[in-house]
């Protein structure tokens, strides 16, 4: 079922959301991102004449009710986008008669679904290596079950338009759509264009494809560069794994970020990208700096010959121009991770070589997708977000799709496996 083609008129329907937005001490947003990319699913279903429950978890309670996670924070800036006024339920395992009263057109927060252990599944205060983890890791599962029923309940229709924990089998984005006949449950505006955008990455390719892998170890992007072996004809692996690959190489890195056990590992990448006729990009010059600080003395130097007591912290000038050289004439394009300490305004040089070469080339006609919380941090402190194809709010879930893994929030509406 397509959240177009359905009528919510007279429907009561709860939407999975991924209202977890940042919150500064006084409780005020800081940035309401999130909250303004589920408002075309949310004002469908009002529009159609249905009621709205909106569900989210907040941060990391751990099954404990915490005031300083708490939706009831975020309640009025979700009135203010949805133009009516939105009630607040304590607690959502016990808002039925609220639920119940929902006229057309009115709104339901429930209180942050972290606030109980059985959002999660996880067994509460007993270790894996607990004799009774496994009896307790069962009980648990009954229960998330029971508490996915109950909030089925209130609801006619489920739509799950959180695709930052699609990646997640939790009660609310996965074990909840077993309550819902298959024309009762279907993806949100801004899953659609997630799944979307993962499928133009992964299944119709336009070639060149160019890949990007940034950020500090090897050993988190692993799972991402082999499946993307496949796929790509050029790689471009960047930021703090530079430093591996140069050290497995016998260079001279300094106090350079390094995974002295992933040195066999980079070498390995290496051969199959060779073997797979992959064009890989690596690093070859740095701005090497002498403390970790904005305000550091810098010079340009090779990766493999970095002097002791300095660490590259960016992209050298050679590497720039040879990152632009893969990136322009892809037709595909993935963003993952940047290539320097972007944080520091001295060292964002390399990440913006490659955000304006990926702006050049979508204006020439490619797809872009810029996924993983740094690269939106990048493009977003660059300005350059609405010059790409496509952001994704994913994160964990985007990197695990992109893997070629199952996401159980996606499969659980589809029906998949």
């Amino acid at each position: 079922m397509n959240i177009d083609n359905f009528n919510f008129n007279g429907k009561k329907a709860i939407v999975r959301v991924d209202f977890n937005v940042p919150l500064d001490e006084n409780g005020h947003i800081t940035d309401d991102t999130r909250i303004r990319g589920a408002l075309p699913t949310l004002k469908k279903i009002l529009s159609d004449g249905g009621s709205l429950i909106i569900m989210s978890h907040m941060g990391k309670p751990k099954g404990k009710v915490n005031p300083k996670m708490s939706l009831s924070q975020i309640k009025d800036t979700v009135a203010k986008y949805l133009d009516r006024p939105v009630e607040f339920a304590t607690d959502c395992a016990d808002a039925s008669e609220q639920a119940a009263a929902l006229k057309p057109g009115e709104v339901l927060l429930l209180e942050n679904l972290r606030f109980h252990p059985e959002e999660e599944g996880k067994p509460v205060g007993i270790d894996k290596a607990d004799p009774g983890y496994d009896a307790a890791k069962k009980e648990m599962k009954t229960r998330q079950a029971e508490f996915a029923k109950k909030l089925a309940s209130y609801a006619d229709v489920y739509v799950n338009d959180a695709f930052g924990t699609a990646h997640r089998r939790h009660a609310s984005t996965a074990v909840i759509a077993d309550y819902f006949d298959a024309d009762h449950k279907m993806l949100g505006y801004l899953m659609e264009k997630e799944v979307n955008a993962v499928d133009n990455i992964l299944s119709n390719i336009k070639r060149p494809f160019t890949a990007i892998m940034g950020g500090s170890k090897v050993s988190t992007k692993i799972g991402i560069i082999e499946n993307l072996m496949d796929k790509v004809d050029n790689l471009i692996l960047c930021g703090g794994m530079t430093y591996t690959f140069a050290k497995a190489q016998g260079g001279k890195i300094g106090l350079s970020l390094c995974e002295d056990d992933k040195l066999e590992l980079a070498l390995d990448i290496m051969k199959k990208a060779k073997e797979k006729g992959v064009n890989l990009v690596l690093g070859t010059d740095c701005i090497a700096a002498d403390a970790f600080s904005n305000d550091a003395n810098t010079m340009v130097c090779s990766v493999m010959d970095i002097p002791d007591g300095w660490e590259g912290l960016d992209a050298g000038p050679a590497t720039r121009e040879a990152f632009v050289k893969a990136i322009l004439p892809a037709k595909t394009i993935l963003w993952n991770g940047p290539a320097g300490v972007f944080e520091f305004d001295n060292f964002t040089g390399g990440s913006r070589a490659i955000a304006d070469a990926i702006v050049e080339a979508t204006k020439n006609g490619a797809f872009s997708l810029i996924g993983g919380g740094d690269s939106v941090a990048c493009i977003n402190k660059f300005g350059l977000a609405d010059e790409v194809s496509y952001v994704s709010t994913g994160g964990g879930a985007l990197l695990e799709a992109i893997e070629g893994k199952t996401l159980p929030g996606i499969a659980a509406i589809r029906g998949d496996k």
